[in-house]
C-alpha cells in the first residue's frame, strides 16, 4: 500500500522520503496542505499546472516561499487542449446531459504532469489535496497509478477531514486570509470554471453569488450595430478554426468565445454530481465557449451524418463520456467509443451562425460542406415526386 489517505500516512511519507511534490493550486486547500509540510521538515516542490486559465506566479511563489516550498509551473494548456478539449467537443462531453465536464479532462494532463516532474526531480511522493466529497480523489489517485508511478501518491484530506473554516483559521499567511467561513472550493481552466462547497453545500437552500461568475457577467456595451450581435463559429473536420471569418488557434478561439458569448451571460449551469458511492453533490459551472461549441457541432453532424449513425454515436458519447467522469481514462471501453466518434469528423465541417440576446444563442445560419438537408423543399418535392413516380403501378 503506497496510498497517503491521512495526516498520519503524511507524517510517515515524511519519514521514508526526502523529498515531495504536491499539486498546488494556490487555495486553501492546497496552501493547508504546504503548511502541515513545513512543520514536517521536509523538501516540497510544489507544482502548478496551467491549463489555460492563466497563472498568479506572484501570488503562488509568495505563498511557496512562505512556508519554504520550491514552486514549478508547467504550461499545459496545448496538451489539454489537444488530448482532453477536442476529444470532448466530438464526444459531447455533457455530464447526463445536464453540463460539460471540466475536471473529469484536465486531471489525466495534470497527473501526467505530476509524474514526469516527480520522475524528475527525485520525488518520493506525489501529494494531492481532494477529499471524500470530490471525484479528484479517484481520478489523480487512478491516473497516477495507472502511470506506473512507484513512489507514495494520495491526498491526507481522504481521511483527515478538516473544515475550510478551520483550514483557514490556521492560515497566518496574509493573501490568505480572504478564505474565510462559506467560501467556495474553485477549480478552473480554459473549458470551465466550476465552484462547489461553502454556500453551495445544501442543495435544498443555496444562493449563487454573483462573484463566482468571471466569463459570463452582461456586457453589452461591446455591440454596437446589429452584426456585432452574431457570431459565426466555423469547422473544419471536426475541430474549430473561426470566429467570425477569422482564423484563430483554437485556445485563443475558446479563450474569445469565453468572453464574447459570455458578455450574453451564456454557458452558466447548475447541477448535481454523483461521488463513488452515488451520494450527490451541487456544482456550479460556467462554460461560454463549450456551450456555444458544441452546440455548433452538433448543429453540423445533424447537417452531415446518417441519423442511425448519430443514433449509435449518442451511445458512443455517453460511454466516453462517463468513462472519464469516474477516472477511467483510456480504458479499452472509452478508447473504442473514441474511435467510433472519430470515424465521422471528418464530414463535420461548415459554419453555423448565432443570433446573440442576454441568455440566448439562438442558431440562425447552418452550412455544412457535405449537407444532408434540402434548402428548397418545394423543388425537391416536384423533382422527388417526379422520380419516384416512375415506380408507379402505371
Amino acid at each position: 500500500m503506497r496510498t497517503i489517505r491521512s495526516i498520519q500516512d503524511l507524517s510517515f511519507v515524511a519519514e521514508q522520503t526526502d523529498h515531495v511534490l504536491t499539486l498546488f493550486s494556490g487555495g486553501l486547500d492546497s496552501t493547508y496542505l504546504l503548511s502541515l509540510l513545513s512543520s514536517m521538515h521536509i523538501k516540497v516542490t510544489a507544482l502548478a499546472v496551467d491549463l489555460g486559465d492563466g497563472i498568479d506566479r506572484t501570488k503562488l511563489q509568495a505563498i511557496t516561499e512562505h512556508y519554504g516550498a520550491d514552486l514549478v509551473v508547467e504550461d499545459a494548456t496545448e496538451q489539454f487542449i489537444e488530448n482532453a478539449v477536442i476529444p470532448a467537443i466530438q464526444a459531447q462531453a455533457m455530464y447526463m446531459n445536464m453540463y460539460p465536464v471540466s475536471s473529469s479532462l484536465s486531471r489525466p494532463v495534470i497527473s501526467r504532469i505530476a509524474v514526469e516532474t516527480a520522475g524528475k526531480l527525485g520525488c518520493g511522493a506525489i501529494i494531492h489535496t481532494a477529499n471524500q466529497s470530490q471525484n479528484s480523489l479517484r481520478r489523480l489517485n487512478g491516473a497516477i497509478k495507472n502511470s506506473g508511478y512507484r513512489g507514495f501518491y494520495g491526498s491526507p484530506y481522504e481521511y483527515s477531514a478538516i473544515t475550510r473554516t478551520d483550514k483557514a483559521s490556521q492560515l497566518s499567511i496574509p493573501c490568505m486570509q480572504d478564505q474565510r467561513q462559506g467560501s467556495v472550493s474553485s477549480d478552473s481552466n480554459l473549458w470551465c470554471r466550476e465552484n462547489e462547497s461553502g454556500v453551495l453545500d445544501n442543495p435544498e437552500d443555496f444562493m449563487i453569488p454573483e462573484s463566482l461568475f468571471l466569463w459570463s457577467k452582461e456586457n453589452p456595451s461591446r455591440q454596437i450595430t446589429e452584426a456585432a450581435h452574431q457570431i459565426r463559429i466555423t469547422f473544419r473536420d471536426g475541430i474549430p478554426v473561426s470566429v467570425n471569418e477569422q482564423p484563430m488557434p483554437l485556445v485563443e478561439l475558446i479563450k474569445f468565445l469565453n468572453i464574447r458569448a459570455g458578455a450574453y451571460k451564456i454557458g452558466r449551469y447548475l447541477g448535481l454530481e454523483h461521488l463513488d458511492q452515488d451520494e450527490k453533490v451541487l456544482e456550479i459551472r460556467e462554460a461560454p465557449a463549450a456551450r456555444m461549441l458544441m452546440e455548433a457541432y452538433k448543429h453540423l453532424e445533424m447537417s452531415a451524418l446518417p441519423t442511425d449513425y448519430l443514433n449509435h454515436k449518442l451511445q458512443q458519447e455517453q460511454i466516453w463520456t462517463m468513462e472519464a467522469v469516474e477516472g477511467r481514462w483510456g480504458s479499452p471501453l472509452q478508447q473504442a467509443a473514441r474511435a467510433f466518434i472519430q470515424s465521422s469528423t471528418e464530414k463535420v465541417s461548415g459554419s453555423v451562425t448565432y443570433k446573440m440576446e442576454k441568455g440566448l444563442a439562438t442558431a440562425i445560419s447552418i452550412v455544412a460542406r457535405e449537407p444532408l438537408y434540402l434548402t428548397n423543399r418545394d423543388h425537391w418535392e416536384i423533382q422527388a415526386a417526379q422520380e419516384r413516380s416512375q415506380r408507379s403501378l402505371v
